[in-house]
């Protein structure tokens, strides 16, 4: 009776797992075939394929993950003071400085310093001579007298179909001077500014591997430029000749501001360098540089902003295998393992995505869009093509778009989102550190 007893329970026993077993496989199945359905329309997704450009229906600017409805970033906008007076170095004419921008300089003044005047510019400029003058008065009449539809054509000196137009090509002076001015490695306004004077000039060639020694400061990167025999600024680079040098060593990025010990370390290793190659740095002083690091690293700080929309599932979990091989085939770049970025036409990054799996999960029921907010040009949309992604992505698994906090995202929170995005980036700009722009890549790494 035992003995039959037992049997009976390890037979039931064996069914329940059974059972188990088969209703997981199952759930499975219903995932993979979930997804597959998904992403196997004939018709192609315009937002997803990476051939045709996004759809940007929002506008092109996002606030801070932490609190959604929270009002933008708002900067202080003090009057601007003039900067505070300061001798030039003796051993060079130093160009022409730009005031500190007004938010920035709130931070600084909030620190209760002066902030030491940058010394990265262009060189004085000689007189124009008459002739140049004359020539550009000349471009000035012709474009003024020109019709509307010719002005292009008068400044490029073409012909209109019909009619003859006078041509006009500025010499090599003025070309010079009317060109854009070339974006140099070391900033003003980002950097620790520390000019060198040169004994005697020397040639890039040989100042490329003594430089390369110093790239670095903890986790901050220096740079060099030279001014060349002409008194241009330039970065190092063989076949010139430089008769003085500016070191930038940058101030502050994401992780925190250069310290008292990496300026210490900087003047150290720049005074080794200096001396072999006879030169001789004007160092600034250390409690201006270390309040002018960690004003810049309250403003990054206070603009930091990380903006993340989820797609979460209404029914069954998704199959991470088909999901990802879907995705890429979508134009998802697969970076590493759960984790995908959206490019640009032009390769630059405008959003990430997260399965918000571990390796050993086979099924998500959620999925994380990221926008890195300051590192994102607004010319480029990217909350734009990530809210367009994040509705395409939720029609076709049947998902919902919510928050952080796990709540509806609606269209008007959408577009009320889309108002602080863009209001942040005209904060940005206001602040002289436009998001996406070199300066902003550096700060926000």
């Amino acid at each position: 009776m035992m003995m039959d007893l037992q049997t009976s329970l390890i037979i039931l026993g064996g069914v329940f797992v059974a059972g188990v077993i088969t209703y997981n496989k199952w759930q499975e199945h219903k995932a993979r075939k979930t997804v597959e359905r998904a992403f196997s329309s004939s018709h192609d997704d315009v937002l997803m394929s990476p051939d045709e450009p996004a759809a940007t229906a929002e506008p092109v600017f996002a606030p801070p993950v932490a609190d959604r409805t929270a009002p933008a970033p708002r900067m202080a906008e003090p009057t601007l003071e003039p900067d505070a007076g300061r001798a030039e170095p003796s051993f060079y004419d130093l160009p022409e400085r730009k005031p500190v921008p007004a938010p920035v300089k709130a931070y600084q003044e909030q620190a209760e310093f002066e902030p030491r005047e940058p010394f990265l510019g262009e060189p004085p400029v000689p007189a124009a001579p008459a002739t140049a003058a004359a020539e550009e008065a000349v471009l000035g009449e012709a474009v003024a007298q020109a019709p509307q539809s010719t002005v292009a054509q008068v400044i490029a000196g073409a012909e209109e179909q019909g009619d003859a137009v006078p041509a006009f090509t500025p010499p090599p002076e003025m070309q010079a001077r009317l060109a854009p001015k070339r974006e140099l490695p070391v900033d003003e306004l980002i950097d620790c500014n520390i000019p060198i004077a040169l004994d005697n000039p020397l040639r890039g060639e040989k100042l490329l591997p003594m430089l390369q020694g110093l790239r670095h400061v903890g986790n901050k990167p220096v740079h060099f430029i030279g001014r060349t025999t002409d008194g241009d600024w330039e970065a190092i680079a063989h076949g010139s000749i430089y008769n003085a040098l500016l070191a930038g060593a940058q101030l502050a990025n994401r992780s925190n501001a250069i310290n008292e010990i990496e300026y210490s370390e900087l003047v150290m290793r720049l005074r080794d360098l200096t001396d072999s190659l006879s030169g001789e740095p004007e160092l600034p002083d250390m409690p201006d540089v270390i309040r002018t690091a960690q004003a810049l690293h309250q403003f990054i700080i206070d603009h930091d902003a990380q903006l993340s929309v989820n797609v979460r599932s209404q029914g069954a979990p998704w199959s991470l295998a088909t999901l990802l091989a879907a995705l890429t085939r979508q134009g998802f770049d697969r970076r590493t393992e759960g984790y995908l970025v959206m490019q640009d036409g032009e390769g630059e990054v405008l959003f990430a995505l997260s399965t918000n799996a571990t390796p050993t999960d086979e099924t998500t029921d959620r999925l994380t869009l990221l926008l890195d907010v300051p590192r994102v040009a607004p010319s480029r949309d990217g909350y734009g093509a990530l809210v367009a992604c994040a509705k395409s992505l939720s029609a076709r698994l049947g998902g919902v778009i919510v928050d952080d906090s796990d709540q509806p995202l609606t269209d008007e929170a959408l577009s009320d989102i889309a108002e602080q995005v863009a209001a942040f980036y005209s904060a940005m700009e206001s602040a002289e550190i436009p998001a996406g722009s070199t300066r902003a890549l550096r700060l926000f790494s």
